[in-house]
């Protein structure tokens, strides 16, 4: 069942800016937020990207050659140079939706610019969303797995032990969700810094040792690698690429720390501690080609160092996994408010912050998807192959919805915009097609979840769209009803109704159904559109806007923004003050619930109908959603075929 409040209506019209005016915490404090938070999915990347890289390299021979070493390298060194540093820090961070970012805030903005006709634009939208949403499976799989295994280079008796204490691990990590993350983030930064710290120090031995492994630095020496090994160079790229997965999660969390304490982090404490990391390993595996085998915890000495380096490398990747399971849930209210994904509850954890919630249902989903991923795969090396995909494929919508921002929003000419954007398109697409060479070996997994959720939001976006047009049809114009009514007024009850529609200019269903059936009217009755703004804020003074359409009725409508949880009830006061006279206590809320059945042409294929239903009754109550006090409400029932 749904009601008829279940699709925002679209706005295109530009909301005024706020920029990073939500978040108000010192420089440093923010700048320390994000090495937590922002930089954790990246920074756990030494624990297997190097190992997995230089293994791709070496192909059928086993043993790491100095040549290999070096390319492997110098890759992974350009990469976080071109793709980090380039694309993400210099250039997208730029490309905020009023200050939020991440690509469905690009998706809104990019449609914003091009207005009608972004239908391509929003499918990009749903794409990238959907392969979220498998980086946000992986991650915590891969990244716990990966640290966990250190413990085999502690003592080989931890070995069977390794994937069910990953289990625990993670089942702990999903059960405190609910708590919120205010009180855990706290620690995140001071931890992230102790580990960046190490994973710089702990380089600089080797590298004394074997300063060769400086010529890496030369992209000469990456360029020369690909020339010289064919199809291996570009399996190994695949695996290179691990190296900058979790560069979306800088973009997506713009809203939380502003810009300048993402760049700042990134610029003086991540890139030279991850760089240094990267060429500790190499020089390590220069002096030893056996230490390929776990080079990241081989640069420790073996005992109680290489132990507690262990349950550091966990507290971090525990760390890299909340980022990615906090950006899910924003994800998910995103496409919610844009139409993309049925109500689903969304709780408060915090009373300071907006941006922290938590979504029960996703959380449950999330870590039944997590722990058979682990129980699957059971190494990280293993998990290593799914993970490319979901990453480079977001990084390549990224690119494709950001060519449209700077064309559009910028206004720079399509030659310009296509010429700053396309070197990284093709490093994108070259990355995609590397990783797309391991879907036989577990690349399938996140292309199974991505197609899973797009046909989930397309079918959500589809059947909506359809279900309002059908509606539409059925329904009595709003300003005839009104005319009729005003001419020859039913019989008049005191107090206030308020009949909540997304389309303002159709007769709600709930308006139609109650005088058929109870042939009374109230001295004043209000018809309530909730809007949803293609912004993540909406100014309050922009919040509501009145119209009186006859003596006794008037419009009202409501506007979000898509980071913004929906409150009728705060928002009414708003429009006290604008002059419009009610009190709650004798106000009444009346909604249609819909039964939704299949039609014989829908317009959607018949499963289509079938999981569109469904996606509707697993729908939040939309008393709930909006905040409305559930006593002051009167649902009434229709049955429609979609």
């Amino acid at each position: 069942m749904t009601s008829d409040v279940a699709v925002p209506a679209p706005e295109t019209a530009a909301a005024s800016g706020h920029g990073d005016a939500h978040t108000t915490a010192g420089f440093g404090a923010l700048t320390l937020g994000s090495i937590g938070v922002v930089y954790g999915d990246i920074g756990t990347s030494p624990l297997y990207a190097f190992r997995e890289a230089v293994t791709a390299a070496s192909g059928a021979e086993g043993v790491a050659s100095p040549a290999a070493v070096l390319g492997v390298l110098s890759l992974i060194l350009w990469a976080l140079i071109v793709v980090v540093t380039l694309k993400y820090v210099v250039i997208l961070l730029r490309a905020d939706n009023n200050g939020e970012g991440g690509t469905l805030a690009l998706m809104a903005l990019a449609q914003r610019a091009v207005g009608t006709g972004g239908a391509t634009i929003v499918l990009l939208g749903i794409i990238s969303g959907a392969l979220f949403y498998g980086d946000a499976v992986i991650t915590p799989a891969l990244s716990v797995l990966s640290a966990i295994e250190g413990m085999k280079d502690v003592t080989l008796t931890f070995e069977p032990y390794v994937v069910p204490l990953t289990v625990v691990i993670l089942v702990c990590l999903f059960a405190v969700q609910s708590r919120g993350t205010a009180r855990v983030a706290a620690f995140f930064g001071p931890i992230m810094c102790v580990w960046f710290a190490v994973l710089a120090m702990v380089a600089i031995h080797p590298i004394i040792q074997h300063p060769q492994v400086l010529y890496a630095l030369n992209p000469l020496y990456a360029v020369s690698f690909m020339l010289h090994h064919g199809v291996i160079g570009f399996v190994t790229l695949g695996a290179v690429f691990l190296a900058v997965t979790g560069a979306e999660a800088l973009y997506a969390d713009l809203g939380h720390f502003g810009k300048r304490p993402i760049q700042t982090a990134w610029l003086f404490i991540v890139l030279p501690s991850l760089a240094l990391n990267y060429l500790g390993q190499g020089a390590l595996v220069l002096g030893n080609p056996g230490a390929i085998e776990s080079p990241f915890f081989q640069l420790f000495p073996q005992g109680w160092v290489r132990g507690g380096m262990v349950v550091l490398a966990t507290a971090a990747t525990v760390i890299a996994s909340q980022a990615v399971i906090t950006g899910a849930y924003s994800l998910t209210r995103q496409a919610i408010q844009l139409g993309l994904l049925p109500r689903f509850e969304i709780r408060h954890t915090s009373e300071a912050h907006s941006g922290q919630i938590f979504i029960p249902r996703i959380n449950q989903l999330l870590l039944i998807a997590v722990v058979l991923l682990v129980l699957l795969f059971r190494s990280s090396s293993a998990l290593a192959s799914a993970y490319g995909i979901s990453v480079t494929g977001t990084m390549v919508v990224t690119a494709m919805m950001g060519f449209v921002v700077i064309w559009k929003v910028w206004r720079w000419s399509p030659v310009a915009a296509a010429a700053l954007i396309a070197p990284f398109l093709f490093l994108d697409l070259t990355f995609l097609a590397a990783n797309l060479l391991k879907v036989f070996e577990g690349g399938w997994v996140p292309l199974a979840l991505g197609a899973i959720m797009i046909i989930l939001m397309y079918t959500w976006r589809r059947g909506s769209r359809l279900l309002f047009e059908k509606s539409r049809k059925l329904e009595f114009p709003l300003a005839d009803l009104v005319a009729m009514l005003e001419k020859r007024p039913p019989q008049r009850v005191p107090g206030t109704a308020v009949f909540l529609t997304s389309d303002p200019l159709s007769a709600p269903t709930a308006l139609m159904h109650s005088l058929k059936h109870y042939k009374v009217l109230h001295e004043k009755n209000v018809i309530l559109t909730i809007e949803t703004a293609q912004t993540p804020r909406i100014n309050p003074t922009e919040r509501v806007r009145l119209e009186q359409i006859s003596p006794t009725f008037s419009k009202v409508t409501l506007k979000f923004g898509f980071m913004e949880s929906p409150n009728v009830p705060k928002a009414l006061a708003i429009a006290r003050k604008l002059g419009w006279q009610f009190d709650i206590m004798s106000t009444s809320f009346f909604l249609s619930r819909r039964a939704l059945k299949p039609a014989a042409h829908s317009g959607m294929p018949r499963w289509q109908d079938r999981l569109f239903i469904s996606l509707s009754r697993s729908a939040n109550d939309a008393t709930d959603y909006f905040q409305i006090p559930s006593g002051r409400v009167v649902e009434v029932g229709t049955q429609v075929a979609i």
